[in-house]
C-alpha cells in the first residue's frame, strides 16, 4: 500500500439488500435499508467498524415483537435508525457504523437520565465522560469533558436538551466527530459548522427518551460461526432512589450483617452512575460524584483489576486536568518536556504529588459495579481510593465479607444492592 491514509477514504460499496425480513414464529419483522442523498449522491453507511468492512443500516418498518408479555419497542420509537437527511444538519464525512452506534449507546444511557439536562461523550461505544446538571446542557457538557479530556478527543457528544450557544462554543473548541441533540438554538449550528467534518445530528427523539425507559427491544447478537443469539434488551430497574435494595447478608455462622444506608446525595450519585453503567462494556465499574463520572473502568476480565484500572485512570486524568489548565500541556507532554527541563520537572512533580494527595479526585465518591464482588478485594481497593458509597448487584457467596469491608472502613462505607446485573458484551 503506497498510501496508508487512503484506506480511510476508500469507500467499499455494500451489496446488502434493500430489505431484510425476520420471521419470529408467527411474527414478521420487516427492515428497510437506509440510504441518504448527500451531496447529490446516494450514500449508505460510510463503512462498518473498520474501513474495509462494508456495512448497512436497517430500520424497522413493519411489525413489532409481542412475545413474553413484555413491552417491546416498535417503529414509532426509532431514533438513530430513522435518521433523515434533514436531521443530518451537517454530514461531514458521512457517518459510519461507529458514529451511529456511539450515538445509539448514548441514547441507551440517556433514556435513564431524563429528569435533568445530561451530556455524554462517547468513544468506542463506551462513555468516557458523563454528567447531568440542573445548570443546563453547557454545564453538563463541560463537566463530562473534564471527566476525561484525553479520551474525549474524537468522541461523539450526545445530549438530551437543546444545544445552546455556550455548549456549541465548548464543542467547537475541541475535536469531536459527532454532536447529536434534540434541537439547536438559533446560531448554534453556524458555530458548530466551523468544524467542517463534524457530523451534526438533530434528533428530536432525544427529547422524548422517557418513552423508552420501561420497554425493551429485540437484541440480536451475531456469532462468528454465522449463528445468532436473540435476547430481551437490558432494562434498568433503578429509576428512583427507593428502587435500591438494602445491602444485607448472612455470615457462615448464621449472623445477619448489613451496611449503613447511603446518604441522599450518595444515592443520587449511585443512581446516576448506575444509569451510565447501562452503556459500559463489562466487566466495569464507575466512580462518580456530584452528578459526573470521575473514572470508568471498562472491559476487564477480573473485578478487582477493573477497580484498579479505574483508580489509575482517575489519577492520570486528574493530573492531566491540573497540567492542562495551569500549564497548557497535557500530562504526557509535561512528562516528556520535564525530562530535559528542571523547571518543568518541578511542576510535573508538583502535579503528581497533588493528584496523589487528592486520590485522583476520588475522595467521597460513589462507585457502581455492573456485577457483584466475588471477593472483598475490589471493595478494599475502592475504599483505599476514598470511595464513600457503593452500589452493586449483590448475590455473591461472599456478600457478607464485602459488607464487612464496608463496615470496617473508617468512616464506614455505605452500600446498596441493585438486584440486577448490568453486563454488556
Amino acid at each position: 500500500m503506497s498510501n496508508l491514509k487512503s484506506i480511510y477514504s476508500t469507500i467499499h460499496k455494500d451489496a446488502f439488500p434493500d430489505t431484510m425480513t425476520i420471521q419470529l414464529g408467527d411474527e414478521t419483522l420487516v427492515y428497510e435499508k437506509r440510504v441518504w442523498t448527500l451531496e447529490n449522491a446516494p450514500r449508505g453507511l460510510r463503512y462498518g467498524e473498520n474501513p474495509d468492512q462494508p456495512a448497512a443500516l436497517y430500520a424497522l418498518k413493519h411489525g413489532a415483537v409481542s412475545c413474553g408479555g413484555l413491552r417491546w419497542r416498535s417503529p414509532h420509537h426509532s431514533i438513530i435508525s430513522a435518521l433523515t437527511e434533514t436531521q443530518m444538519v451537517q454530514a461531514g464525512k458521512h457517518p459510519g457504523k461507529t458514529n451511529l452506534t456511539d450515538v445509539d449507546n448514548g441514547i441507551n444511557i440517556l433514556q435513564y437520565l431524563t429528569e435533568r439536562p445530561a451530556a455524554l461523550i462517547m468513544k468506542h461505544n463506551n462513555p468516557c465522560g458523563a454528567a447531568w446538571s440542573h445548570d443546563g446542557i453547557a454545564s453538563a457538557l463541560s463537566r463530562a469533558y473534564w471527566c476525561d479530556r484525553i479520551a474525549a478527543f474524537g468522541g461523539a457528544v450526545v445530549v438530551n436538551r437543546a444545544f445552546t450557544r455556550e455548549a456549541a462554543e465548548l464543542a467547537a473548541a475541541s475535536y469531536f466527530e459527532v454532536v447529536a441533540a434534540p434541537a439547536f438554538e438559533d446560531g448554534v449550528v453556524d458555530i458548530l459548522k466551523q468544524r467542517k467534518n463534524l457530523r451534526i445530528m438533530e434528533l428530536p427523539g432525544l427529547g422524548r427518551l422517557k418513552e423508552l425507559t420501561r420497554s425493551a427491544f429485540l437484541d440480536i447478537k451475531s456469532l462468528a460461526d454465522g449463528g445468532i443469539i436473540v435476547q430481551k434488551s437490558f432494562v434498568n430497574r433503578i429509576l428512583a432512589d427507593a428502587d435500591f435494595l438494602p445491602a444485607s447478608a448472612t455470615t457462615t455462622d448464621g449472623t445477619a450483617v448489613s451496611t449503613r444506608s447511603p446518604t441522599k446525595d450518595e444515592l443520587a450519585d449511585l443512581r446516576f452512575a448506575w444509569a451510565v453503567e447501562a452503556g459500559v462494556a463489562s466487566n466495569s465499574v464507575i466512580f462518580a460524584r456530584e452528578g459526573a463520572t470521575l473514572a470508568i473502568g471498562t472491559g476487564e476480565q477480573d473485578r478487582v483489576g477493573c477497580v484498579e484500572l479505574a483508580v489509575h485512570k482517575a489519577h492520570i486524568k486528574y493530573a492531566d486536568t491540573l497540567a492542562f489548565k495551569e500549564i497548557g500541556l497535557s500530562f504526557y507532554e509535561l512528562a516528556q518536556k520535564a525530562a530535559s527541563d528542571p523547571a518543568l520537572w518541578e511542576k510535573f512533580d508538583d502535579v503528581q504529588r497533588r493528584a496523589g494527595r487528592a486520590h485522583g479526585g476520588l475522595i467521597a465518591s460513589a462507585l457502581v459495579s455492573d456485577g457483584f464482588f466475588p471477593f472483598r478485594d475490589g471493595v478494599d481497593v475502592a475504599i483505599a481510593a476514598g470511595v464513600a458509597a457503593i452500589a452493586q448487584p449483590g448475590g455473591s457467596l461472599r456478600d457478607a465479607e464485602v459488607i464487612a469491608a464496608c463496615n470496617e472502613a473508617e468512616p464506614p462505607v455505605g452500600m446498596v444492592f441493585t438486584g440486577q446485573r448490568s453486563f454488556r458484551h
